[in-house]
């Protein structure tokens, strides 16, 4: 349903993805993966026409979405849409706990945006003009079994210890503690986490070890290395 051109940036896969992207008449490009930030702003260096809308491999544009797309490129006051997502975790729908709606910038009108390069993970775009919220979501097939959770958690503590390292931010003793504490209250009882049954609970408390405990003890680690070879 896009308009100009279809662009799929393969990060240099050793399956059939970017033969069956061509088959489809897609125009692949293969790009060394760096970080999430550089890699979407090097998509949007490849990029023509007017607008530019990413979809991620694990994720599906449905027909009421492209529809929905296609009518707000039309208003001329606003550079950028974000876009919801339901995400489908472990075979469900998880509706609570932070991951609904679950908000992303995926619509961007071209020469209005980019991508903050200090935010490798969970990146950030910057416009330079008004944005507005679309309704029709994005179906984001996040994470297929516990597995595969772990792993990609593991690759995000690391980013998240840097970015709060560069910032300024170093653990106390009682961070240890508390932040896991902290993030699975926030994630199961202010955003309703419990809700989701058995499996609210699982995802709560995976993200309440991943990113309020590991996170702090990954963060102090790089405080005592650097503060050592200074």
């Amino acid at each position: 349903w896009a308009d100009e051109r279809i662009v799929v940036l393969d990060t240099r896969s050793n399956d059939r993805t970017a033969a069956i992207a061509q088959e489809l008449g897609a125009r692949v490009v293969s790009h060394h993966f760096q970080d999430f930030a550089r890699q979407r702003e090097f998509g949007l260096s490849l990029a023509t026409g007017q607008w530019l809308f990413y979809v991620d491999t694990d994720e599906r544009a449905t027909p009421a979405l492209a529809e929905e797309v296609r009518r707000v490129i039309r208003d001329e006051t606003r550079v950028g849409w974000w876009v919801p997502r339901r995400n489908i975790i472990w075979g469900r729908e998880i509706r609570h706990g932070g991951w609904y709606p679950d908000y992303q910038l995926r619509l961007v009108k071209l020469g209005h945006a980019h991508y903050e390069l200090t935010r490798p993970v969970h990146e950030v775009v910057a416009l330079d003009g008004q944005e507005g919220h679309l309704r029709e979501p994005l179906i984001h097939y996040n994470y297929r079994t516990i597995g595969q959770f772990i792993d990609k958690q593991r690759q995000y503590v690391n980013y998240e210890a840097d970015i709060l390292y560069g910032r300024g931010v170093r653990p106390r003793p009682w961070t240890y503690l508390l932040q896991p504490l902290r993030e699975f209250w926030r994630r199961y009882i202010v955003l309703k986490g419990c809700k989701d049954g058995l499996h609210g609970l699982g995802l709560c408390l995976l993200v309440a070890y991943y990113y309020g405990f590991l996170v702090s003890i990954r963060l102090g680690r790089l405080a005592r290395r650097r503060e050592t070879a200074s």
